[in-house]
């Protein structure tokens, strides 16, 4: 017959009440009393029931991150993946589960219809998107990561206007007379979702406003902006394009650091010289791009605590806190990879 914990506190001579403290709240019993009792369950071979534990507690034991894109695409991006994995240590921490909820059917809003979980985080949307609607309608606790701020949000951000900003600036610097932007490309199957990328509108709002200070825009005959697959192939195959045409670029500034990468790659494989030929510049500072030959030219982010602290806010969410917006500091990484233009 299975134990019970009423068969635990019997033998260990404690309350029910006690034997549930050692195994979901140690922390309000003593040590030994703890010790007392786990020794006893590991000798009856205890092991809780989830559907028990879950009406008892009123809870699921897990936190759910809504991802912009597939599972295997997700993977694809460095950035993210430190991001996913800040989140994890997290809830390592708090000793409760991560449920990665990717698009179903193509549409954010049906995973967390489906979503199975205690509180949400998200990454990219912004207030008006209706999967916010749908937690906000539903009481779900979520943060959001480079979303938007809103009176009714919880957001972990960088500047990401400022950042670009600084970044192009620091490109026109050089001297650069032909430049070419590389957005990242929503996934096709979301496009259609009342949807917007909240960073992707921040980074090209401060690459415009760098531009127009220069007396330039996103229409100047010198300044071509592409979309790009967030990957190292995509940013190849977006490279082997524009590396291609008459006349190319001399400087690549891309929203993503493995987007860069794979440029680096292009401009290899068709004989172009970094940065004596090309300057390249990303965003994100991913570990690659430090050790790149040259390295790599970015806007560095703390991606793996912006991950953390999102999960640690939802779960403050989740006990009954009200956090507020934070905001972490970035910095422009100048390296081998941009130089001034040759006349």
């Amino acid at each position: 017959m299975r134990a019970t914990i009423k068969d635990i506190a019997a033998r260990a001579g404690v309350s029910k009440t006690t034997v549930s403290f050692a195994l979901n709240n140690p922390k309000r019993i003593s040590k030994v009393t703890y010790e007392r009792i786990m020794v006893i369950v590991q000798e009856l071979g205890y092991f809780p029931n989830p559907v028990a534990r879950t009406l008892t507690t009123k809870r699921l034991g897990a936190l759910g991150l809504l991802l912009p894109q597939p599972i295997s695409e997700v993977m694809n991006n460095p950035h993210l993946c430190d991001v996913i994995s800040g989140i994890g240590e997290e809830c390592d921490r708090h000793e409760i589960s991560l449920t990665m909820l990717p698009p179903v059917r193509g549409k954010i809003i049906e995973a967390a219809r489906r979503a199975f979980v205690d509180a949400i985080v998200t990454i990219g949307v912004g207030p008006e998107h209706e999967v916010v609607e749908f937690m906000q309608r539903h009481r779900v606790p979520f943060v959001t990561i480079d979303g938007e701020e809103s009176a009714t949000t919880v957001n972990v951000v960088i500047q990401d206007e400022k950042a670009a900003y600084d970044l192009m600036k620091y490109i026109l610097s050089l001297g650069h007379e032909r430049i070419t932007l590389l957005r990242l490309r929503p996934d096709a199957k979301i496009k259609a979702e009342r949807s917007r990328s909240v960073v992707i509108e921040k980074r090209t709002g401060g690459f415009s406003r760098a531009l127009a200070e220069s007396g330039l825009s996103l229409d100047s005959d010198r300044i071509s902006m592409l979309e790009a697959v967030g990957s190292l192939e995509g940013g190849m195959t977006a490279g082997l394009s524009l590396l291609a045409a008459k006349p190319r670029p001399d400087a690549v500034v891309a929203m993503s650091d493995i987007v860069a990468l794979g440029v680096c790659s292009a401009a290899d494989e068709l004989g172009i010289a970094i940065p004596g030929d090309l300057s390249i510049a990303g965003f994100d500072d991913i570990t690659f791009s430090r050790y790149a030959r040259p390295p790599l030219t970015t806007v560095r982010q703390p991606s793996r605590e912006k991950g953390q602290k999102a999960a640690s806010l939802a779960i403050e969410l989740l006990n009954g806190g009200q956090p507020v917006h934070f905001e972490f500091p970035y910095t422009l990484e100048i390296r081998g990879s941009t130089a001034k233009r040759r006349k």
